[in-house]
């Protein structure tokens, strides 16, 4: 079962459309979000930008997160991907948006994305560049659900990924279940791998598992050019990290052209 099961009935859940999402009186918080590129070396331009929550002045995640309960969960879950959709909309994304929610705040997948639909249709945004990531970080104990969550998903356009690959609870058994679109590597296995032959070894077998699964790969935490070439070497064309750009506070970064020149 998966956890909000656990903690109410499903009617004590109502379903909430974009305008409601907008309410912070409603939710009982409110935040912001800072927006960090996701750059194709092989175009030299930014493929999408991931939306990360921040407090109202930049504060970290965590100062948002740790507000967090069984109340205002699944409110919050919706209050994302509307705020996202609005910021990003606002400053004139290009490319996809990535987004971050919570499996286990969503109990009916075609009823919890109405608010989604409503807010992209509203901006303008088209569904075939929203990205939806769930962290392997978040312990989901039903795969069955998040497969429903991304079937339904993909009725509509919307891009899947797993968020932290190979850091969280279920590692290679969660992508044996079901293969998302993207998988995103987490910076603990990119990290030095230039250096740690263990690393490569690991993260070159991902590779080769997900060619043949024709799922597309984004490496994270990227800190360095050796980093980047390493991997790029091996097909990784998508990358995210301080080596191009750190998040930035309710603007859209972009790449300085020194660091394309390092990439030559």
């Amino acid at each position: 079962m998966s956890r909000i099961a656990d903690i109410k009935s499903v009617d004590d859940f109502v379903p909430v459309g974009c305008k409601e999402c907008r309410n912070k009186e409603a939710l009982g918080l409110d935040f912001s979000m800072a927006f960090q590129p996701i750059v194709d070396i092989e175009t030299h331009g930014v493929f999408g930008y991931e939306a990360l929550v921040r407090g109202l002045n930049n504060e970290a995640a965590y100062t948002v997160l740790e507000q967090l309960n069984d109340n205002n969960r699944y409110r919050f879950d919706q209050t994302i991907r509307v705020k996202a959709i609005d910021l990003a909309s606002s400053l004139g994304l290009q490319g996809m948006l990535s987004i971050n929610f919570l499996p286990n705040a969503v109990y009916k997948p075609e009823t919890c994305i109405r608010a989604t639909l409503e807010a992209a249709s509203e901006m303008g945004f088209p569904t075939e560049r929203i990205m939806f990531e769930v962290t392997e970080g978040e312990k989901v104990t039903d795969h069955a659900h998040l497969h429903g969550i991304f079937a339904e998903y993909k009725k509509h356009n919307f891009t899947t990924a797993i968020d932290d690959f190979g850091a969280g609870y279920a590692g290679l058994n969660l992508l044996a279940d079901w293969q998302p679109d993207v998988i995103k590597l987490d910076m603990a296995l990119t990290r030095n791998i230039d250096k740690d032959r263990v690393r490569r070894s690991l993260v070159f077998a991902i590779l080769t598992a997900c060619r043949e699964l024709e799922i597309k790969v984004i490496a994270e935490g990227i800190e360095s050019r050796e980093e980047c070439l390493i991997l790029a070497e091996q097909g990784v064309r998508l990358f995210q990290g301080y080596y191009f750009a750190k998040p930035g506070f309710e603007t859209l970064p972009e790449i300085p052209e020194e660091i394309w020149s390092t990439l030559v």
